[in-house]
């Protein structure tokens, strides 16, 4: 792992401490990491939203399409080797 400095304004140090506090996270740096980590997951998100933005609108999604999805997890729950 390696290390990075990073400079904050009094306000957001105590900002960072009291979460680290109210949180549980046993430093700021975990905290930090998760920030990241959440920002990384929003960020794919997004390009998989935006993706399914510029596809082809799909057929509606109709009653006997619902029943026909209930009806293949019912299927695969039954038969498990079989999905």
């Amino acid at each position: 792992m390696t290390t990075m400095n990073i400079s904050l304004p009094e306000a957001l140090k105590t900002f960072v401490d009291e979460q680290v506090s109210q949180r549980g996270f046993g430093t700021s740096s975990e905290y930090v990491r998760e920030l990241i980590r959440k920002d990384q997951d929003r960020m794919q998100l997004r390009g998989l939203l935006l993706a399914g933005a510029e596809t082809e609108p799909a057929q509606p999604a109709t009653q006997a399409y619902f029943d026909g999805l209930r009806d293949r997890v019912r299927q695969a729950v039954k038969s498990p080797s079989k999905v």
